[in-house]
């Protein structure tokens, strides 16, 4: 068996799935408090919609990793390559921080996406000045794990 394709395989999948449970429960938490919104106000969709949707970013970086992660292995190309155990662990590290930050973005996210829902629903010209922005502040630190997996992947990691 190979020992360091399964590592970097097992990477892959804890960067999409991190990163996508961190989405789904963002989405869940929000999608809830949207739902409450809309059932006395059907006009503020529009507002809330935004809101529902961002902590879905998250589950997108981790997916991104995880393809980057099964094409630097050759999968897409039909030529799978050897990994030495070293390079797998490379590889399964170099997505944990897409993976642990989308988890955890996510979930915060889709709370401070809640809050800017009910906003929505009392002072909705403060939707786009405060709800959004903060929404978009955790989203950063998404984007950071994103960018520590992607930099490691592209230039930390030598193979053949």
């Amino acid at each position: 068996m190979d020992y360091g394709l399964a590592l970097a395989l097992a990477g892959a999948a804890v960067a999409t799935f991190m990163a996508g449970i961190g989405s789904s429960i963002g989405l869940g938490l929000a999608g809830r408090s949207a739902t409450g919104v809309l059932t006395e106000k059907p006009e503020r969709y529009g507002l809330t919609m935004l809101l529902v949707v961002l902590p879905s970013t998250q589950g997108i970086y981790g997916f991104v990793i995880g393809l980057m992660v099964m094409n630097i292995l050759g999968m897409f190309a039909g030529e799978i390559v050897a990994l030495t155990i070293p390079q797998g662990l490379s590889i399964f590290f170099a997505c944990l921080p897409v993976g642990i930050a989308g988890m955890f973005s996510g979930i915060h996210q889709g709370k401070t996406c809640v809050g800017g829902i009910l906003m929505a629903a009392k002072r909705p010209e403060m939707v786009f000045k405060a709800g959004i922005l903060y929404a978009a502040l955790v989203e950063f630190y998404a984007i950071l794990g994103f960018l520590i997996s992607l930099l490691i992947l592209i230039m930390g990691i030598k193979i053949g």
